[in-house]
Formats: structure tokens, C-alpha cells, sequence
């Protein structure tokens, strides 16, 4: 197995560090942003000679990755169980072109994805960037409370399943139950959380501790959980332990309301933080790819026939303009998609490399608003 590579950086936590204004007013438990003052951003780490020039920093850590994040959750043509050895192929395939970012969850099959992933880049662990997730429930799919020794057993089986002696970023998959989210079985959204998240803060910081992760963050929390993870980071007395590095979130140009969400939210405390974000389904869950195509009447079709037509004026494909749309906006570090076919991963990729002009990307805001109308509209008459 591979050592643990040593960080580039090592003080990430400098103890003169002014604190932000505090995020005011919660109306259903989001967070309204003031603005930020005395406060200067972590400056990014120079790019080690060598590297390849399309890789960007993810957040503030040392990782460099690529701006497509393939992601194993096979759902069509692939198979989670971990032996497919058309998964492996597909795997390495990515590292060939040049994608070195990937992403897992012990969630997919049962694990299955992990070790796809594992066998994927055996051979070639020192060429890419691994994210993972624990699962915000146990073996028997009911919800549980992180805990260090529940995520020290979470983390150390998905090592095992991945073949590898550290985990370059991970995750937790979502909110426990002991943290508001927007899932039924969670609390109320303004239940206190601070002391929660230090104890879960403390939880990741120990396996960074111990060379088992390298850095650490949450996916699909509540902007109030995020700020706070933030808060926490910055504080004098938790120098020279990790802090939240990044999200992995769900955003796309048909993502509704959650799209206002992300950038009227999490934009700011990603700017906030100098955090990393892998902006997950570029495509909306598949709702965008071509062939597809929406019944006559959805709310999909003005979108769609948007993109197409920014598609044909630029030459490229759909499913480019998608990934460059999500790309466009600065917070997003890497967009997430998971193509089981070489030519959709290629296709995905090229996107990385698009530039959508200001007047397309005008255009297709306009086309998303009006989707988002429309939606609202259904619903509500639904």
C-alpha cells in the first residue's frame, strides 16, 4: 500500500485570523450572509512545478485536481459490486485522459463502488485524488450520530475497500441524525448544532491526525452547519487542526430552487471559507442528456432547447454546455458527473474546457428562470 503523501503547506491555520461577522437572521433555518469584513483569504498554495496545467486547487488545500470529477455511483450500464472488470477499465481510462479526481461513498452498493474504485487506480494511486463518503446511517439503513469511533470504523472499511492507506478528502454523505436537514427524520431546522459540529469537527480532525484522511468535509448540510464548521475552523484556540476544506453539493441549471440555495447560500460561505466544491449532476440526474427528451409540455423543454441551441452556435455537445455551465460560476471547484461510457466521460471532459460567451450564459440564466417559474407554478397548482 502507499504512504500517505506529505502535505505542501503545513500552517493552515494562522492564529491571527480576524473573525467574520456573524451570519444574521434565519428564516427556516438558513443563513442570511452579512458582509464580510476584516478578514483576509488563505492564500493559495503556488502550483508545484510539474503539474499539469488543467488541474486547479481544490479550496484551500495542496490537492490539484481536475475540473471533472468522475464520479462510481454506476447506476446503467456498470455494476456496483466492485468486480466489474468494465468499471476497472472505465476507471483508468479517465486517469489516461487526464482526469485524475474521483469520487466513491460506502452508500454505493453496499461498498461496491470503493472497491471498484480500488482496483480502477491500482497501480496509479499517486496519479489521482480520491473522495469518499460515510453514510449518514449504519448497516441496517437507520440513521445514526457521527461519532469518532463510528467514523474511524466508516473510514477504515472504506480504506480496506479501496485498497489504499489514506483517503485524499472525505466526506460525510449527509446530515446525522442529530443535525437538521431537510430530511423528514431529522430535527427541527433551528435546533442548536454548534456543539455538534465541534465534536464532529474533532472527529474528522483525528483521522487527519492519524494519516487515515488528508482532508475532511460535508456534503448536503444546511447552510447553518456549513458556516459553523467555518467558524469553528478559524478559531484561535483550534490552531493546527484541520479545518472543513469542502462540499460536495447538488447543482445544475435544472437544480430549482436548489440552485438559488447555492448561490444565495453556500456561494458565500464557499467564498467565506476558501472552500473546495464538487458540484454534483451537471446534467440533472440525467434529465439533460441527449436522447432523453422530455414529454411535450415539461418545463425541460424551453431549457433544453436553450442549450441546444448554444450547443450548435459553439459546435460542441449538450451535455459540454451543461458541465461548462456549472463551471462558470467561480465557487465550483470540480463538476461531478458519472458517464459509464468512455465517450460520455470524453464528452463530459471536453465540457472542462468550454467557455460559454457572456451573451449564452445570459441566455441560458434566462431559460433557468424560467424553468424555475415553471416549476413553482406546477407546484403550486398541484
Amino acid at each position: 500500500m502507499l504512504q500517505r503523501p506529505l502535505s505542501l503547506h503545513q500552517a493552515d491555520h494562522p492564529t491571527d485570523r480576524r473573525t467574520f461577522l456573524k451570519a444574521c437572521g434565519a428564516a427556516a433555518g438558513s443563513v442570511v450572509l452579512a458582509p464580510l469584513s476584516g478578514c483576509q483569504p488563505t492564500p493559495p498554495t503556488p502550483e508545484p512545478a510539474g503539474r499539469p496545467s488543467h488541474l486547479v486547487q481544490f479550496g484551500h488545500t495542496d490537492l490539484w485536481v481536475s475540473r471533472h470529477c468522475q464520479g462510481t455511483a454506476f447506476r446503467r450500464h456498470l455494476s456496483r459490486e466492485g468486480g466489474d472488470a468494465e468499471a476497472h477499465k472505465l476507471i483508468r481510462h479517465c486517469i489516461d485522459i487526464g482526469i485524475n479526481f474521483f469520487d466513491s461513498s460506502e452508500a454505493y452498493g453496499h461498498g461496491g463502488s470503493e472497491t471498484a474504485l480500488g482496483h480502477g487506480v491500482a497501480g496509479r494511486r499517486s496519479e489521482v485524488v480520491i473522495a469518499t463518503k460515510a453514510a449518514a446511517s449504519g448497516a441496517d439503513g437507520k440513521p445514526l450520530v457521527f461519532t469518532r469511533e463510528i467514523l474511524t470504523r466508516k473510514c477504515e472499511a472504506s480504506l480496506n475497500r479501496l485498497q489504499t492507506d489514506y483517503i485524499d478528502f472525505y466526506l460525510l454523505h449527509g446530515a446525522d441524525k442529530l443535525t437538521p436537514s431537510d430530511e423528514q427524520y431529522s430535527p427541527p431546522r433551528d435546533t442548536p448544532t454548534l456543539e455538534h459540529m465541534e465534536e464532529i469537527a474533532d472527529a474528522l480532525d483525528s483521522l487527519v491526525q492519524s494519516g487515515k484522511i488528508r482532508y475532511w468535509g460535508v456534503s448536503n448540510h444546511l447552510a447553518k452547519q456549513v458556516d459553523e464548521l467555518i467558524e469553528i475552523g478559524m478559531r484561535a484556540d483550534r490552531s493546527g487542526r484541520s479545518r472543513l476544506a469542502g462540499l460536495q453539493d447538488y447543482y445544475n441549471i435544472v437544480s430549482g430552487p436548489r440552485r438559488d440555495f447555492m448561490s444565495e447560500e453556500l456561494f458565500p460561505l464557499i467564498r467565506k471559507g476558501n472552500l473546495g466544491l464538487m458540484a454534483f449532476s451537471p446534467l440533472g440526474e440525467g434529465r439533460l442528456v441527449p436522447g432523453r427528451e422530455p414529454e411535450e409540455g415539461s418545463p425541460l423543454v424551453g431549457v433544453i432547447e436553450e442549450l441546444d441551441r448554444v450547443a450548435e452556435e459553439l459546435g460542441v455537445s449538450r451535455p459540454q454546455v451543461c458541465v461548462a455551465w456549472v463551471l462558470s460560476h467561480p465557487e465550483v471547484t470540480s463538476a461531478l458527473s458519472g458517464g459509464e461510457k468512455p465517450e460520455h466521460v470524453e464528452d463530459n471532459f471536453k465540457g472542462t474546457k468550454l467557455t460559454l460567451p457572456a451573451e449564452a450564459l445570459k441566455r441560458l440564466k434566462a431559460a433557468s428562470d424560467t424553468y424555475n417559474e415553471l416549476m413553482a407554478k406546477a407546484e403550486t397548482e398541484g
